[in-house]
């Protein structure tokens, strides 16, 4: 909220946006100063707060803060206590007061309430659309069971109904949002509208949505080198990538069940693309609560070349997480918001270059989903007419 506002009113340069470059650039996206932020949150504090401690950090410029002042306080007016259902340990061990009433309701209860919060935000800032972005800490991975009864859309209403705690709070609220015939964006590795009866749903409902997990830096480089290894017929012996990070992100990847819904993820892309070249691969992620919001990750690559010969390639990346992730956030929800526009439905494939999972597509390789997101941007050039028609 603090990068959009600063942009729009050209304190601040637009690099990191790849809305800001061909081929989303040339579409008519909404512009930022446009933009009105709402949201939910289960922990107490205020976002003038949350900036301070970035400027702090070094992540953002300290002035910044001040000059978006205004902004923010609007801001902290718009959010509602959030729910936590499906949520680890030390998420919980930050919940509100109002938070913790809202979950202790039961599912059905905080979905009404969800529901009635974007109608509220929708009529009391007078909008013509809402996009609901998933940015919520990393849920535990569900179990089988959990998952059992999601695969279709009566049977997921029908848990829903018989108020059933074990339904996580990232598929509550994209429910809420293609309840309320808003856009959808799950920008964490939690379930969300990734199984089968969210899929139905949305379809069902008219509304647009993309996902999963964001592609900020650890990944994001290895989707761009793994095709190279491909391209020349290297052999990839082994992959090994570990991560060092601080942050809340971080204390929640602290416990197990976060950490094996997170790495799954970010260890699933080499094989997609690498295939039988692999060997075989390794990630990690340790909490280091020193390094605040800053996180570096460093890979090894083993490979072996011609005549058997074997090399090695070491790269370390140090990246602050909020400055990667915030411009990637910004250009979705303005191409989702386009996509409502248009009235388009369903997952939203030609996005999957900014998704470590992306759904609709079995792409990983970086390369060929910048691609795919030049033929989705073609196709949200096209007039509202030709949209209807296809």
């Amino acid at each position: 909220m603090l990068g959009a506002g600063a942009v729009a009113r050209g304190l601040a340069p637009t690099a990191g946006l790849v809305s800001a470059r061909p081929p989303l650039s040339q579409l008519p996206l909404a512009e930022l100063g446009e933009l009105v932020f709402g949201g939910h949150d289960v922990r107490p504090g205020t976002p003038r707060e949350a900036a301070g401690g970035l400027a702090q950090a070094g992540v953002i410029p300290a002035h910044l803060v001040e000059a978006t002042g205004e902004e923010l306080d609007a801001y902290a007016e718009r959010i509602r206590p959030g729910v936590a259902f499906g949520a680890g340990s030390t998420v919980l061990a930050l919940e509100s007061e109002d938070a913790r009433v809202r979950r202790e309701s039961g599912p059905r209860e905080a979905l009404a309430t969800l529901r009635a919060d974007l109608r509220e935000f929708r009529e009391r800032e007078e909008l013509d659309r809402v996009v609901v972005v998933a940015l919520a800490s990393t849920e535990p991975a569900p179990s089988p069971a959990d998952l059992v009864g999601l695969d279709d859309a009566p049977s997921l209403l029908e848990r829903l109904d018989a108020g059933d705690a074990r339904l996580p709070a990232s598929l509550l609220y994209a429910l809420a949002a293609f309840q309320e015939g808003c856009a959808y964006v799950n920008f964490t590795p939690s379930l969300g509208a990734t199984c089968g009866g969210m899929l139905e749903l949305a379809e069902q409902l008219g509304v647009p949505h993309a996902g999963r997990d964001g592609k900020t830096g650890q990944t994001l480089v290895r989707t761009t080198l793994a095709p190279m290894f491909l391209a020349r017929n290297l052999d990839v012996l082994s992959w090994a990538g570990f991560n060092i990070l601080g942050n809340r992100d971080g204390e929640v990847l602290d416990e197990p069940a976060a950490n094996e819904a997170k790495t799954v993820g970010k260890d699933k892309v080499l094989g997609g693309i690498l295939g039988d070249n692999l060997g075989g691969s390794l990630t990690r992620i340790d909490y280091v609560p020193s390094l605040g919001d800053w996180k570096t990750a460093w890979d090894h690559v083993h490979f072996a070349g011609f005549l058997g010969t074997q090399m090695q390639l070491s790269l370390t990346w140090r990246g602050a997480d909020s400055a990667l992730a915030a411009p990637l956030v910004l250009d979705l929800v303005r191409v989702l918001d386009l996509a409502l526009k248009q009235g388009l439905r369903g997952v939203q494939s030609g996005l999957a270059c900014f998704f470590k999972t992306p759904l609709g597509s079995e792409e990983q390789s970086f390369p060929e989903q910048m691609q795919l997101l030049e033929a989705y941007a073609a196709r949200l050039a096209e007039p509202v007419e030709a949209q209807a028609e296809d």
